[in-house]
């Protein structure tokens, strides 16, 4: 299972709705193999939906993320005004301490 960020912005300085989990949850199909969604609206750089993705790899979960969140948004009403920044592997903070540690 891979986490995937996908990171949007607002052109009008909107605010990211709320229950945008089950705008992903809506717009998922099952050969994208989602199994959780979570939302950080409030994100340094833009509201931010963190993926669950079961993939054979990195590269395919990026894609099929990417392929979500392009698909919310030319499908849902709430997120009009919204553009996609970014898909990419989610490293906890955590992995980086310790390897500055060790």
């Amino acid at each position: 299972m891979y986490l995937i960020h996908a990171q949007f912005a607002a052109d009008s300085g909107a605010v990211f709705p709320e229950g945008a989990e089950d705008i992903a949850r809506r717009c998922a199909r099952p050969a994208d193999r989602l199994e959780h969604v979570v939302l950080h609206p409030d994100a340094v750089g833009g509201a931010v939906l963190g993926l669950f993705l079961l993939s054979a790899s990195l590269a395919e979960a990026e894609q099929t993320a990417r392929d979500l969140s392009v698909r919310a948004l030319e499908t849902s009403p709430e997120l009009l005004g919204f553009r996609l920044l970014s898909c990419r592997a989610a490293v906890p903070a955590a992995y980086y301490d310790r390897l500055l540690r060790e």
